[in-house]
This record gives C-alpha cells, sequence and structure tokens, in this order.
C-alpha cells in the first residue's frame, strides 16, 4: 500500500491531485491518507508525529510525505529504504526519525526526473511517481548518501514541544510516553499539568497529561480544549516541574 502524509489539507485540489498519479501509475495499490493535516511549514513536528504513526502499518509501504517549504530550493529529493518500508519525500528532516526508528537504512538521492516538474509541487510531479514506481516493485534511480549526511540526523529522540493540535483541541507533543514516569508534573503557560491515565480521571474543564494511542505524551483538558485553555500551538515548548 501507498501511504500519504502531507500538510495539504482536504480542500483544494492538491491531494487530489496527487492521488491521481497514484492511481494512474500503480493502479494495484491501496492508498491510505494517514494524515493531510500535518504541522504545515513545519517538517521536523511533523517528522515526530509521522514516526508515531507508523505502528499499524504491515511491511512492505511506501510512505510517501510531503511537508516542504522547500521546494523548489536546493533541498534534496529522497528516498529511504528502512526495514521493510520505503520513504520518500525530501530531505529536510521529515522522514528520518521514522526511517531511524525501522532499523537498518538506505538512503538514495533521487535522480529520476519526470517530463515535466513544476517549481511548487513536487508531492505530485515528483514524489508520487516514484512512491508508484517502488510500490510497483520497479527501480527508482538514486544516489547513495550516508544517512548522518542527512537533515535531522542529529535531531533527539524526544522533541519537548507541541506537534500537533487535534479538533478537540488536545495537545500531543514529540515525547515518547513510556519516557516519563506518573509522578512528573509538567509545566505549560505556567501552570503544573499532573499526569492522569484517563480523561475520567479529572473534572470537567480540568487540564493533565497522558499517555496516548500512539505513544506519545499528550496534554488535554477534560470536555474542554487544551489549546484554547493553556494557549497552545505547534512549537509551544513543554517544560517539566518535577
Amino acid at each position: 500500500m501507498i501511504v500519504t502524509f502531507t500538510d495539504f489539507g482536504r480542500e483544494g485540489p492538491y491531494l487530489g491531485q496527487m492521488e491521481a498519479v497514484l492511481a494512474h501509475r500503480a493502479p494495484l495499490s491501496r492508498v491510505i491518507h494517514l494524515q493531510s493535516d500535518a504541522p504545515a511549514f513545519r517538517p521536523r513536528a511533523a517528522a515526530y508525529l509521522l514516526q508515531a504513526l507508523l505502528a499499524p502499518f504491515p511491511p512492505g509501504c511506501v510512505f510517501l510525505c510531503v511537508v516542504d517549504p522547500g521546494v523548489g530550493t536546493a533541498r534534496r529529493p529522497l528516498m529511504l529504504r528502512a526495514g521493510a518500508h520505503w520513504f520518500v519525500g525530501p530531505d529536510n528532516g521529515l522522514l528520518l526519525p521514522a526511517a531511524c526508528s525501522q532499523g537498518a537504512m538506505e538512503a538514495r538521492v533521487l535522480r529520476w526526473e519526470p517530463p515535466f516538474l513544476s517549481q511548487s509541487f513536487h508531492g505530485r510531479d515528483l514524489f508520487a511517481p516514484v512512491a508508484a514506481m517502488l510500490a510497483n516493485g520497479e527501480s527508482v534511480p538514486g544516489d547513495p548518501v550516508q544517512p548522518d549526511a542527512l537533515q535531522g540526523w542529529d535531531w533527539p529522540a524526544a522533541l519537548w514541544e507541541v506537534i500537533y493540535v487535534d479538533a478537540y483541541g488536545n495537545a500531543m507533543t514529540g515525547i515518547p510516553a513510556n519516557s516519563l514516569s506518573d509522578a512528573v508534573v509538567l509545566n505549560l503557560a505556567d501552570e503544573h499539568i499532573p499526569y492522569r491515565r484517563v480523561f475520567g480521571e479529572v473534572g470537567p474543564g480540568v487540564p493533565f497529561w497522558y499517555r496516548n494511542s500512539i505513544g506519545l505524551v499528550e496534554i488535554a483538558v477534560n470536555q474542554g480544549s487544551a489549546a484554547e485553555r493553556l494557549g497552545l500551538e505547534v512549537g509551544s515548548p513543554v517544560g517539566c516541574a518535577g
């Protein structure tokens, strides 16, 4: 299957145009739109989110990932073979945490070029055709590059920031949930936020942190919006009070 992860949004033509390329070039592959509202223009935040979302996918997927504010510049186009998966996208750190979590990795800078390559939509014109070719089992030309030469190689295992705010106003962080004990109290917006296992363990309107379903520390408010209550957005720092 081909799995897309983008900041395109559902509105507008962009996701549909990319999907059309996949349907044309790899008609037998199932396309799953994992996320279309990844943190816009924020490849680092999106990278930690992508890493946490890999668990349900079976071996052999091609992840087509486009959060690419540097499109059209000198940033390199990549395809990474990591574990049993392929990752296709820009060399801006977006792919690295996810790929590194899969084990041994082979990195290549794409040499394949389409007949037409726009300056502003490599997701449609370059990355989608390459993802389709990989899903078909085709060979794609590329120049080997050492993983430690890629953007994001030196990023930390945990990102102590908000990386995504969902429709409920819950704020996911880049902190692995298993790295904190229940006794840890977080500090956000000058408030101390304790751990609770589930929403029902606090009263309405009370903020807390919990271990979410994809293994990240998440800040929430029972029956309310943590983003509004605490003034949180992507990039907001998360501190530790104890």
